[in-house]
């Protein structure tokens, strides 16, 4: 499973930067914060613009955060993935066969403990790692739970994606459009 070997997913904050995305030559992008009643007019534009996108539900106000919002996700507007900090949610996505990410914030050694744990029941597709500016976290996350990791969050700077990527992430997602260059 990959990303058509794109090292920078784009993260899309608001509709202003889902227009950018759309004129992108990036195929996938993460949907971090939308209304439920936008969703059908967002995934129709995507569909448009041959983009594929992934939805962070935790996100979508209107849309409770559960295995429900995942099967009406995927019923109603097919995402090519869904990301979640939720267990319940990453094991409805893995079922319903759509990428399933699970989002992980390293706050620190006991709450990477508990992540891992999490991740061993739900065994997601890929771990969205935040904040992505630590390389050997990626390395020991990766190894330690054999997933491809996404680096994530904090990421300022060329140099912090090109260490994410030399530690072993698979993607660097970024809300920052000045990191959106091709690679």
């Amino acid at each position: 499973m990959s990303f058509e070997d794109q090292q920078v997913i784009p993260a899309i904050r608001d509709m202003k930067q889902l227009e950018r995305f759309l004129r992108s030559p990036y195929q996938y992008g993460v949907l971090l914060e939308c209304y439920l009643g936008h969703l059908k007019g967002i995934a129709r534009a995507a569909q448009e613009h041959d983009k594929k996108l992934i939805f962070h539900v935790d996100l979508i106000s209107g849309l409770k955060h559960d295995e429900h919002a995942v099967d009406f996700l995927c019923q109603e507007i097919k995402p090519a993935g869904i990301i979640s900090t939720r267990l319940n949610v990453i094991l409805k996505a893995k079922q319903k066969g759509v990428y399933a990410i699970q989002r992980v914030f390293l706050l620190d050694s006991q709450a990477l403990e508990k992540s891992f744990a999490v991740i061993n029941k739900g065994k997601p597709d890929y771990i969205e790692l935040l904040p992505g500016v630590v390389p050997h976290l990626i390395k020991e996350v990766k190894k330690k739970t054999n997933t491809p990791v996404l680096a994530g969050g904090l990421i300022r700077a060329e140099h912090e994606i090109k260490k994410a990527l030399e530690a072993g992430a698979a993607a660097v997602t970024t809300s920052n459009e000045e990191l959106w260059k091709k690679k």
